[in-house]
């Protein structure tokens, strides 16, 4: 595999995202795959772009293509893939091309870029040390149903995409399972001339979107679920298993304080409880 496969991130809006070295990438690269030849035709026309190869991979052939950028990776060719906006892979076509590359022993590279995911999630003024992305939600059925219940127990904070004809409807429903009072913002029209962030609760968010036309496709970054206090009981069942898996008491507190999210002195306490009922021994490694 003496090719390589450049994922490369795209303008979501605004054209002035595009990074040189992605410009360079594109330029060079010996194809260049997009999700529509049309729109990515006019990237290039304002960059001066001028690809030796443009081809169509999107989400109703990239399985038949990926063996076939598998096989110009392998001939030695340099193929990039973008998608219309944003990243390939995340809600776009392109996760299964890098598969098949890296499954084939080839070299996977990315040119970061723009990102509707992180751009949404920073400006929403929630915690975004650990979250976790949900896309575009089924759009009924039991799946939906699933989905949106596992967003209301969710504790880290959760992002999901969702077109403008359908963003009330998911509103109402994340009323619904989340409750009233959890605090959500709202994004749409990112790094273009009309980009909104509205932060609020999600009732406010629902009564909101019954009354305003929803344009462009949005991004809502719920705040998580209040984590639940630990028990007593959990604490101690934490501990007891790092115990019988043969750590110390002080390595078996240190796993039962990360698994739990819990002080340590806490867990310490614990541990020695459970290493020594009887209270008898006058120490404890």
């Amino acid at each position: 595999m003496t090719g390589r496969l450049v994922v490369v991130g795209t303008p979501i809006g605004n054209l002035g995202d595009l990074s040189p070295r992605a410009e360079q990438t594109l330029g060079h690269a010996d194809v260049v795959c997009c999700e529509d030849t049309r729109h990515s035709r006019k990237l290039f026309t304002h960059f001066g772009i001028a690809p030796k190869r443009v081809v169509a991979l999107h989400e109703h052939n990239e399985m038949e293509m990926a063996a076939t950028v598998v096989g110009w990776v392998g001939s030695g060719l340099v193929v990039a893939l973008i998608t219309d906006a944003g990243m390939p892979g995340i809600s776009d076509p392109g996760g299964a091309v890098v598969a098949a590359v890296a499954h084939a022993g080839g070299t996977v590279e990315v040119v970061p870029g723009p990102s509707a995911l992180l751009a949404a999630l920073v400006a929403s003024g929630l915690p975004a040390e650990r979250f976790c992305f949900e896309g575009f939600l089924p759009r009924k059925g039991a799946e939906r149903a699933r989905r949106l219940a596992v967003v209301a127990s969710e504790e880290r904070t959760t992002v999901i995409f969702e077109a403008p004809n359908r963003v009330r409807a998911t509103l109402d429903e994340l009323v619904a399972s989340c409750g009233p009072a959890r605090r959500v913002s709202v994004a749409r029209e990112l790094t273009k001339r009309f980009e909104e962030h509205w932060r609020g609760t999600l009732a406010d968010a629902a009564a909101r979107a019954a009354t305003t036309e929803a344009m462009g496709e949005h991004v809502l970054v719920v705040e998580g679920a209040a984590r639940l206090p630990v028990g007593e009981d959990e604490v101690a069942g934490a501990v007891a298993a790092a115990l019988e898996d043969g750590l110390s008491v002080r390595d078996a507190a240190s796993r039962a304080a990360t698994e739990l999210d819990i002080p340590r002195n806490r867990a310490y306490a614990a541990a020695r409880r459970a290493a020594n009922p009887s209270g008898t021994h006058p120490a404890v490694p």
